[in-house]
């Protein structure tokens, strides 16, 4: 049975205009992305990014039970800088269940030196991911190729908000950039935080109850979600890091939790949240992928006149957040790598492999209309893209949107039920422009049941004494061969759930019977 991609319709959404557009925005759960964690001034991996990231695969909503963890030291020699990874912990990542690839980006070496500004740290960050030959262990891809989330503390909020304008100028959308108590210092050549245009998602965590000196104060940022903190009682003794504690609790969300330098006990639990952000649970981590909340949501979890989540989303176009100018033109963008932005199954969740199910997804790709790109449409019983395991679903071609526009698709896929078994399935899309590709997985978790298509039966005659019957129907289904010698009274000889799509069955019974008649039926 041959796959298929039925009605496929696009429409393109200008850039910095209104145009509604809606898809659902409810709780979501996703894996196979790259989130990337770095620190500020005169900081390292190793006091509390590392046990941070060590968290992230135990997260409630995790999907797999490992992940792949690298750490990614930047270094500078005279005028070079140099990207060096290591392998930490986890699993090499084309064998990853979640697809998700963990880095502490470190610049330890060189976050005290002057004339080293977040932008050299940034242009030496963004071209290790997108870079085909930086880790042995993903064969060739960049790390660009799946969803990123850019986590920066202090001075590093200014190396992941400038990470984002990096990629940007090579046409790369980041699925989100965090920002937690950013601190550019001028000093040295930092630039101002921003929100580009090519960031999807964007939420800042940030205090003000330091002295500006020895404890240094964060800032609200432009364009995201900004949870000003009010109350940081605990933790450190500095309220510039318990920012970062702040959003290590909404990981790691057992009490006490502790990033091995400081902890926060049941105490930090009832003040340091809001009754809305659920001591933790609804708050920082949880607007991630992997946590799945609601990035379309208009509560302001701080109270009436705080910040709503949704003033976060990219609203420069409509994606499902309405339409205000509320990103940072980029100052350069080729258009060189495809897009996925968002992708959602519209259809019910749990059907039969019978029936279609409806996609809608945004891209965004090429410098002009003259540009293409194909769309592939997957099943994936894990989450990763890469190990192999998924069912190619069917494919469309696309013409580009140019750098200032985004389009709007749906399409219908049409699953093979004699290959597609019952079970619990991701959908996820790439799209590749032959020189790149991207990958996004839908949030909607897939429930497939057997086929309802009527098996069928077919006599093979006598052999042994016994009379043989092929039954054929698809994988999943649960078919009863029945008898009948007048077509009035049936009688059930055998039960079997088809592995594949036929199975052969021999009466015991048919020896010496004048006639007998047979038939296969499904299970109710």
């Amino acid at each position: 049975m041959k796959r298929s991609i039925r009605p496929y319709v696009r429409h393109a959404l200008p850039g910095f205009a209104a145009a509604m557009v809606l898809l659902g925005g409810g709780p979501s759960v996703r894996g196979a992305g790259v989130t990337v964690i770095t620190h500020g001034f005169n900081s390292d991996i190793t006091s509390w990014i590392i046990p941070m990231a060590g968290k992230i695969t135990i997260y409630q909503n995790f999907p797999g039970s490992n992940s792949t963890c690298y750490a990614l030291s930047i270094t500078k020699n005279g005028s070079t800088y140099t990207n060096t990874p290591s392998l930490i912990a986890g699993v090499p990542p084309l064998t990853s269940v979640s697809g998700e690839i963990i880095i502490k980006l470190d610049w330890s070496t060189i976050d005290t030196t002057l004339g080293v500004s977040t932008v050299n740290i940034a242009n030496a960050a963004a071209a290790a991911l997108l870079s085909t030959n930086l880790l042995p262990e993903l064969g060739g891809r960049a790390l660009v190729e799946l969803p990123l989330h850019l986590i920066g503390h202090s001075r590093g909020g200014s190396v992941v908000t400038e990470m984002a304008r990096v990629l940007g100028a090579q046409g790369v959308w980041v699925d989100q950039v965090t920002t937690l108590d950013p601190d550019p210092v001028s000093l040295y050549g930092d630039p101002a935080i921003k929100n580009y245009a090519n960031v999807l998602f964007a939420d800042n965590y940030w205090q003000n109850m330091g002295d500006g000196v020895l404890v240094p104060n964060g800032q609200a940022v432009s364009g995201a979600y900004n949870r000003y903190l009010t109350n940081l009682n605990g933790g450190y003794s500095s309220s510039h890091s318990d920012v970062h504690l702040w959003y290590h609790g909404t990981i790691q969300l057992t009490t006490p939790a502790s990033d091995t330098q400081a902890s926060i006990t049941a105490a930090e639990r009832q003040t340091w949240w809001t009754a809305a952000e659920a001591a933790g649970t609804n708050a920082g981590f949880y607007y991630s992928l992997i946590g799945g909340g609601d990035r379309f949501s208009t509560n302001e979890p701080a109270g009436a006149g705080t910040g709503r989540i949704r003033d976060g989303y990219n609203q420069v176009w409509d994606l499902g957040a309405g339409s205000v100018t509320n990103r940072t033109r980029l100052p350069a963008d080729n258009g060189a790598w495809p897009n996925l932005l968002r992708l959602n199954v519209t259809s019910t969740n749990h059907f039969s492999v019978d029936d279609p199910v409806s996609v809608a997804f945004y891209d965004q790709f090429g410098s002009n209309a003259s540009a293409s790109a194909t769309v592939r449409f997957f099943l994936d019983p894990d989450a990763s893209p890469y190990d192999g395991n998924e069912l190619n679903l069917g494919q469309l071609t696309l013409s580009g949107t140019g750098t200032n526009a985004v389009f709007f698709g749906t399409a219908g896929l049409t699953l093979n039920p004699a290959v597609t078994l019952p079970g619990n399935y991701s959908l996820f899309a790439s799209i590749s422009d032959g020189a790149h590709t991207r990958y996004l997985y839908a949030p909607e978790r897939l429930v497939l049941d057997p086929s309802r298509r009527a098996p069928g039966i077919f006599a093979n005659g006598f052999q042994n004494n016994r009379f043989h019957l092929t039954i054929s129907g698809y994988p999943g289904q649960n078919i009863i061969v029945e008898a009948s010698t007048n077509l009035v009274q049936w009688d059930a000889l055998a039960t079997n759930t088809l592995s594949g799509t036929t199975f052969d069955f021999a009466d015991e019974a048919s020896t010496g019977l004048a006639h007998r008649y047979y038939r296969a039926v499904l299970v109710p």
